[in-house]
């Protein structure tokens, strides 16, 4: 039956009211108002549709009454009204004769001039930075300590005294903070985001940042060290699966991948100051390692303070039913009460609309539900892949073993921790382009053109190790490739993940999901830790950086054929996108997207003509296309 008070039909997920060789219904779309429905698990022809259009507007504005005095917010119905024809048909807003001239200059502002946004949600992003850059230092701060702890606990991993079983408990605690991450950190994000909401699990995990950072450096002995990089995982894997949901579901859809990826371009600073703290105490005796520890607490305390200071989720108070600070939240996100209002109502009608295939559901049903609904199953392979691919292209052996390497390659100590500082430096640079190009080219097109560009460099580095010490030109051209490696890193693999994760899954699944994305990213990333000192030891560098340029190549194929493209729709709308069965996807990359590269950069064949694969309807299309007219 449909739900009179949102225009959205109720369906039952496990009926048959679809039409289930194109993904439409007609029956339940004259229900709704509007002519025919997409599925959100079967839409074979890729159609993305607006959950509001088609519906007339007197329908619409007694729904929008009811779901006004439903929730509470009667005081605010002609402002929803309003907002709720907007949303309905977004380009055509001009022609919506109830907006003043100023509600209609602050949406011609959301296309021309659209990084013009309020300071609140800046803030929050700032804070989010601020969250990335303490993921980054405790990244680095083993890296430099990698050189003098194994030594002062009697497990030294080079030299005459180097053994196997030494290399081994080095790995395992480099790996603590990815073990307790994925382990534990990571799942405990969706009972902790459930009870305290976004900002109350980031205060928390922001504990778990500081204090066991502080206990590190103070550790007798390589087990105890090993303990508190377990716990520094718990905070890491919490916030990981947190901060880049709370920044996406704060922002909005245009500029969302710009400034979400604020979280691997601030945690690229936070390795490049754990980099900058290294060199800065190396110096200092048997205490180096301890400093370069435990200076990586200093970002942590600006996240404690400051997080109660930004607006909560809006989309977290909708999911508890609590519309009217939601629509507080997003009066202090957006520049008008009328873009928030419009905003509220979209968000309601579209989680209606993810109700239907889900329904409600508990923790453990939840994640079962990953890989059991299609919609859901599309999303969690997707964001597997981009998460893994983080770990195939081996940026992690730079970051954790940088120092190691350039060891290895015949630096000096002073050598081998400015070669890193200048990895960190390069790897912040480089991630500044992605906040443009990460919704100009799309979240796909740039993992696409930067994968082939890390797999040669990182194989040029490795042979590079093959000339000569006594050359010049060895340590020069293994720096050289290197630091190329991780610039084309840092605007591609660097950015996309977090991203891509945050926001791929629907609402009612997102804080699992992305438990599941990260943890999937640091267990690999623990996987790597532990078994590079090994690998290196066994391989050798030119081994162990060719095995990672193999691995580019894999990662690029599984991008290629199981990561559809994301930019510029809503969070909402990604629902249909992630409805396209993964054959339809991987058929159309391989049979329609695959011929046309060929002809059009092969043959060099400038009319070839590539035929899209979403096909947007009504106001969405031209939504779209005013989006893809701005970008260009």
């Amino acid at each position: 039956m449909a739900d009179e008070k949102s225009g959205i039909a109720q369906t039952d997920k496990s009926s048959d009211e679809y039409d289930k060789g194109g993904g439409y219904d007609k029956a339940v779309g004259a229900e709704r108002g509007r002519q025919e429905s997409v599925s959100l698990n079967r839409n074979i022809t890729a159609r993305i549709q607006n959950p509001l259009a088609g519906i007339p507007r007197s329908t619409l504005f007694k729904n929008v009454e009811d779901f006004a005095n439903e929730v509470g917010m009667t005081e605010h119905i002609p402002l929803l009204q309003k907002g709720a024809l907007v949303a309905q048909d977004p380009p055509s807003f001009e022609q919506v004769a109830e907006l003043d001239e100023d509600e209609k200059d602050a949406l011609r502002n959301e296309v021309l001039h659209k990084w013009r946004q309020p300071w609140s949600l800046y803030f929050t992003v700032i804070l989010c930075s601020i969250g990335a850059a303490v993921q980054g230092w405790d990244q680095t701060g083993s890296n430099g300590a990698n050189l003098s702890w194994p030594v002062e606990f009697g497990v030294p991993d080079v030299g005459d005294k180097a053994t196997d079983y030494n290399t081994w408990i080095v790995g395992i605690v480099n790996a603590g903070p990815y073990i307790g991450s994925a382990a534990i950190g990571c799942w405990c994000s969706d009972p902790l985001n459930y009870y305290f909401g976004r900002r109350g699990t980031i205060f928390i995990s922001a504990i778990f940042c500081l204090l066991p950072v502080i206990g590190s450096a103070v550790t007798q002995n390589w087990w105890e060290l090993f303990i508190t990089r377990i716990l520094l995982g718990v905070g890491m894997g919490a916030k990981a699966s947190t901060v880049p949901i709370f920044s996406a579901e704060n922002c909005p859809a245009a500029i969302r991948g710009g400034l979400v990826m604020s979280w691997q371009m601030w945690t690229a600073f936070g390795i490049f100051l754990g980099f900058s703290a290294n060199l800065a105490v190396y110096n200092v005796g048997r205490i180096a390692w301890r400093l370069q520890l435990g200076s990586a607490f200093i970002p942590a305390v600006p996240l404690l303070v400051g997080v109660y200071f930004c607006p909560e989720s809006p989309r977290w108070y909708i999911k508890k039913g609590r519309y009217n600070k939601a629509f507080e939240s997003l009066c202090r996100l957006r520049n008008t009460p009328l873009q928030a209002a419009r905003d509220l109502y979209y968000i309601h009608a579209q989680i209606n609309e993810e109700a239907n295939i889900i329904g409600k559901s508990n923790y453990v049903t939840r994640f079962v539900e990953l890989f059991t609904i299609p919609r859901v199953r599309r999303a969690t392979l997707a964001s597997f892949v981009v998460m893994l691919a983080q770990q195939m292209c081996g940026i992690n052996i730079i970051a954790f073993y940088s120092s190691t390497v350039f060891v290895e390659a015949g630096f000096g100590t002073l050598q081998a921790l400015l070669a890193s500082w200048g990895f960190g430096l390069v790897n912040f640079v480089f991630a500044w382009p992605a906040v443009w190009t990460i919704d100009t080219f799309g979240r796909r097109a740039l993992l696409l053109f930067t994968f082939p560009q890390m797999a040669w460099t990182l194989l040029a580095a490795g042979l590079c190790f093959i000339i000569p010490e006594e050359n010049r030109a060895h340590l020069g051209l293994i720096a050289f490739f290197i630091f190329l490696f991780a610039a084309f890193y840092s605007p591609g693999e660097g950015p996309v993940p977090f991203t891509y994760s945050a926001e791929v899954f629907p609402l009612s699944h997102r804080e699992v999901g992305m438990s599941w994305a990260v943890a999937t990213c640091l267990f690999w990333a623990a996987v790597l830790s532990i078994t590079f000192p090994r690998l290196l030891r066994a391989f050798h560098p030119v081994g162990a950086f060719c095995f990672y340029a193999g691995l580019n190549v894999t990662a690029l194929v599984l991008i290629f054929l199981f990561v559809p493209e994301t930019k510029q729709r809503t969070l909402e709308e990604l629902d249909y996108v992630f409805a396209v069965p993964t054959r339809t996807h991987m058929s159309y990359q391989l049979f329609k997207a695959l011929p046309w590269w060929f002809k059009r950069y092969v043959l060099r064949r400038k009319g070839a003509r590539l035929e899209p694969l979403y096909q947007f309807e009504g106001a969405v299309a031209a939504d779209q296309g005013r989006a893809l007219s701005v970008s260009k």
